[in-house]
């Protein structure tokens, strides 16, 4: 049977995994609807090219294949597909910048080009969103990715907990710190959390 995008939209994301590990076509159902979110969200935490968000999304496709049969279906999957790319996304970084480059990755200078990380979704960049892009940048990663996850990613805090592995309680006080981090680089005092 050929799965089509009509099918994909009709099934919740647990009978996508339930179908998927019958028949691999479903697979494509979970990939077409991650896809765009999960490169937008590497791209915003790690700021690596286009290719690279690629590469590392691939990476963490095969790996949420192969561990489809141990996903845990009392829990949410986009939790658990979340955390697989956060490790992968981590881990990329950590190995760019183990080979010699600095802990704070550079942004392009022409960061339009930094729009592409939305990969389609947002066609126009604003000068608060270059402003909030480069100030995000400065940001240690635990802070980076806290901010990227609650505010851009809109997760809950009991979201952020399972992607991140810690306690709901860490994710509030990591929050509160990165809003300070965020602000004391440069980020407008008046900038709205909500």
């Amino acid at each position: 049977m050929h799965v089509t995008e009509q099918i994909c939209k009709e099934l919740s994301d647990l009978e996508i995994v339930q179908k998927s590990l019958q028949d691999v076509e479903y697979f494509a159902c979970l990939y077409n609807k991650y896809e765009p979110k999960l490169l937008r969200y590497i791209k915003r935490i790690s700021y690596s090219s286009r290719e690279e968000s690629e590469d590392i999304l691939q990476e963490a496709f095969i790996k949420i294949w192969r561990n489809l049969n141990d996903f845990d279906q009392s829990l949410k999957l986009s939790s658990w597909i979340y955390r697989i790319v956060h490790n992968e996304t981590v881990s990329f970084w950590r190995k760019k910048t183990s080979y010699g480059k600095s802990q704070t990755l550079e942004l392009p200078e022409d960061i339009s080009s930094l729009e592409d990380n939305t990969f389609g979704e947002e066609n126009e960049l604003s000068d608060n969103t270059a402003k909030i892009n480069k100030t995000l940048q400065k940001l240690p990663l635990k802070y980076r990715e806290i901010l990227v996850l609650k505010f851009l990613e809109m997760m809950s805090y009991e979201e952020i907990s399972d992607v991140l592995k810690i306690p709901e309680g860490t994710v509030a006080t990591r929050i509160n710190r990165a809003k300070k981090a965020f602000i004391q680089q440069g980020g407008k005092e008046n900038f709205s959390w909500s």
